[in-house]
């Protein structure tokens, strides 16, 4: 049985949205972006989503995906995102607006989901930290499949660096920002890796984000001794794993 669910990925410039088949990982179609809209406060975006054709034509639970920690389905915090997100119950929204039952997760979470059940790490034991390299680094560990969620790793000092954030040293914001070319910013990123790795120790690092499109690119450059794979499904895994959430929630 082939299970097509909805899944969302609430980003700061777009809102993702696919249908995915969730026993194969698969998006039904293709992946469809709508603008986020400003101000982007909670109503406004999940509005945006239901009124999108994709919404009507999947039913059950629907996966949500979102830049923030996500505890008991509110959001608790708001690092890069709209404010008046920190305390929103977005399941009992979507259970009011349209009587749907709504996983709601942190975005580096899904997109791990999905990379660890079919992407770069499908079958892989042992310690594996999928890590999103965009606006932020978003973190997502797992041991032997199983998630921890609300790592939140991009917040980490990084040593020698004083009181310099993880995302602030080495995202790809920061290299767009900083106009670092491969060499400067995967020394930064190389520096993020080791400090990681001297606190847990991985055995994979997955590394996603639309820069993992280029890795070709810079990951030659990398000098991390745990070995490091590209994220295999793009700008769709934080849609497919919030897809994926709502399946293993909810079991429809």
């Amino acid at each position: 049985m082939n299970r097509e669910l909805l899944g969302i990925d609430v980003g700061g410039s777009s809102v993702k949205l696919a249908r995915v088949a969730v026993d194969t990982g698969q998006v039904l179609g293709r992946l469809q972006s709508v603008p986020t809209p400003v101000p982007s406060d909670p109503q406004r975006v999940l509005q945006v989503a239901l009124e999108h054709p994709l919404a009507a034509a999947t039913a059950g639970p629907v996966g949500l995906a979102f830049p923030a920690v996500v505890k008991d389905g509110r959001a608790r915090t708001a690092a890069n995102v709209d404010p008046s997100w920190v305390g929103f119950d977005a399941p009992a929204w979507f259970a009011e607006r349209c009587g749907r039952s709504c996983a709601f997760l942190n975005d580096a979470d899904a997109a791990g989901l999905a990379e660890m059940r079919f992407g770069a790490g499908r079958g892989v034991r042992g310690v594996v930290f999928v890590l999103t390299l965009g606006t932020g680094i978003g973190s997502a560990p797992f041991v032997d499949g199983h998630l921890l969620p609300n790592s939140e790793l991009g917040h980490m000092a990084v040593a020698g660096l004083g009181e310099v954030e993880a995302e602030a040293y080495a995202s790809a914001r920061t290299r767009t920002a900083l106009g670092l070319d491969w060499a400067a910013w995967v020394a930064r990123l190389d520096r993020v890796l080791a400090e990681v790795q001297r606190l847990f120790w991985p055995d994979l690092f997955i590394l996603g984000g639309a820069v993992s499109e280029r890795f070709a690119e810079w990951g030659p450059l990398l000098r991390c001794p745990v070995e490091v794979r590209a994220a295999a499904l793009g700008a769709s895994a934080g849609a497919i794993g919030a897809a994926i959430a709502a399946h293993e929630r909810y079991n429809p």
